[in-house]
């Protein structure tokens, strides 16, 4: 993925009438942005914001923010025809205190003593040159956007607070306290009301974030009034970072103090939408435009956590798939709960490169609707992929192969003029290939005997694939394989039917394939991987199954 704002595309006439009919979500959400100054006219900038919580390290999910984010932002730009200037703000919230110590963590032993202190006040306990917690997890999410190549502009609420950049609406929440616990209140359980403060302070003895009553508030001088941890009753002014806001007020300050147009929130969020607008709006602010996506889950259907550090983590990704794959997985139904796991990597690979091939032979308007328009901003590349990704797992599988060039040698009987050199595309696929399948795909290869129809299949099946010539291409040997099937009582299918007017074949016949000759219950088109692995290596293959030599 590049960034639109780095590799400028040229915005002709076609495809802006183009953009303003497009359906795709980015560019649904950005018409909310146009439609909330048609009357006002736009201010000097418009911003977007995304937030991060680095209470834990950076996953996919925060990755996820920030690339739907820029893709509702290159929308908004094309939409106007890049007359109006943008940011995107990634705003860290690395005041709030670290209220349990993260499982991920090398030794937490480091971190217990620094319970509730903010996050950018405790240390480090990864190694490195870096000041904090905070501060190591800032600089993880910073280094993987800019891998990505996103335009944004890191900010952190630590520096924020004590730069003074929010001083005149902390004041001004001093001022309208009543109002601001009139809309609180009521969210919260008896017990919680009788001590809730949207003020939380950092104590000066010890530097812990405090959540206890106030005493009492000054708006005049700016002070709010509260007891210590020590019991010493304490003024401190709200400015200068003495003090934050609890995480629900904060949201509608911030908003308001720089006037954020545009956040997207997860579905956990939803319900104190509501909240963050009303405090925006009693802190003078204009509540942006929300976007809410499904949450991401994990292989157990569990929502994936920072602290927990479950699912996916972004260097995971990486180690086994393009970048481009994961800003698919990302672009795809952001309204639709997703499992994000290491098995839904090959299909997120395929699907990318599928729908790069169709991009070039598209009109405008399918081409805003494509989602590699959105993740290369409007600029995708031109890539000739000739072999998928599932299909080269299963060439790593049936092969055996443990180095690339081992894998080279069939792609290049296969798809003649094709190289490492003139296609590292296909060349970093490869690779990614050989680390997937012995990471994931081998432990779990389990070969199965063939019982005495199959076997009689496989013998016809190795008859056939005799007759045909060694360059056979993947739609003639596929013919060749239902050839066979349709001879086969057990793999006739009456629902279906074959191009002479029989029965079709079952999907059955396929899966034993894969399940007797590459320990998989499913794969890519047979006739595919056949003509990539070879009819000759194939027919060795069958006969090591009969043989009952494969494990």
């Amino acid at each position: 993925m590049t960034s639109r704002l780095n590799t400028q595309i040229e915005l002709t006439s076609e495809l802006i009438a183009a953009a303003a009919e497009a359906k795709a979500w980015p560019f649904e959400e950005a018409q909310k942005i146009i439609k909330r100054y048609e009357k006002t006219g736009y201010p000097d900038t418009i911003l977007f914001e995304t937030g991060y919580g680095p209470s834990g390290l950076p996953h996919i999910g925060t990755f996820g923010e920030v690339a739907r984010t820029s893709m509702v932002r290159h929308a908004f730009r094309v939409l106007t025809n890049d007359k109006v200037k943008t940011k995107l703000l990634c705003f860290s919230d690395d005041m709030d205190g670290m209220r349990k110590i993260p499982d991920n963590v090398p030794d937490r032993s480091i971190l217990e003593p620094h319970l509730h202190k903010p996050l950018s006040a405790v240390p480090n306990p990864f190694g490195g040159d870096y000041s904090s917690f905070a501060d190591h997890n800032n600089v993880m999410l910073c280094r993987f956007l800019d891998t990505f190549g996103f335009d944004y502009e890191f900010a952190s609420a630590t520096q924020y607070y004590k730069a003074g950049r929010f001083d005149e609406v902390l004041l001004r929440a001093a001022e309208r306290y009543d109002d601001i616990m009139r809309v609180m209140l009521p969210t919260l359980g008896e017990e919680r009301q009788a001590t809730y403060s949207p003020f939380l302070p950092i104590s000066p003895t010890s530097g812990r974030v405090l959540y206890v009553p106030m005493k009492n508030i000054d708006a005049k001088n700016g002070t709010i009034t509260f007891d210590d941890e020590n019991g010493v009753e304490t003024t401190l002014p709200v400015t200068g970072g003495n003090v934050k806001l609890q995480w629900k007020p904060d949201f509608g300050m911030r908003w308001a103090a720089l006037g954020v147009d545009f956040e997207m929130f997860g579905k956990d969020h939803q319900t104190n939408a509501i909240i963050y607008d009303r405090i925006c709006e009693i802190l003078g602010g204009r509540a942006p435009e929300h976007f809410v996506y499904e949450l991401f889950l994990d292989n157990l259907g569990q929502k994936i956590s920072k602290s927990k550090g479950n699912g996916l983590s972004i260097d995971e990704w990486l180690t086994y798939a393009p970048t481009e794959s994961l800003g698919l997985y990302m672009f795809q139904k952001p309204r639709t709960a997703k499992r994000l796991y290491f098995d839904v990597i090959p299909k997120a690979v395929d699907e990318y490169f599928t729908y790069l091939s169709a991009y070039g032979r598209q009109t405008w308007k399918e081409r805003l609707n494509n989602p590699v328009w959105h993740l290369h901003d409007g600029n995708p590349p031109a890539v000739d992929m000739p072999v998928p990704f599932a299909l080269l797992l299963n060439l790593v599988s049936a092969s055996n192969a443990e180095n690339t060039s081992v894998l080279w040698g069939f792609i290049s009987r296969y798809a003649p003029g094709v190289t490492a050199q003139n296609n590292p595309e296909l060349d970093a696929l490869v690779g990614y290939a050989i680390r997937y399948f012995n990471d994931f795909v081998k432990p779990s290869k389990k070969f199965r005997m063939p019982d005495d129809v199959e076997r009689g299949a496989l013998e016809e099946l190795d008859k056939k694939l005799a007759t045909l010539p060694g360059d056979a291409d993947g739609n003639d040997i596929q013919n060749a394989i239902l050839d066979v099937a349709r001879t086969i009582e057990r793999y006739q299918d009456y629902t279906k039917k074959s191009p002479e007017g029989g029965p079709g074949v079952s999907v059955s016949f396929f899966q034993m394939l894969y399940e007797v000759l590459i320990g998989q219950e499913r794969g890519p088109r047979f006739g595919s991987f056949v003509a990539l692995y070879g009819i000759a290596e194939t027919r060795a293959l069958i006969a090591r199954a009969l043989a009952e030599q494969l494990s």
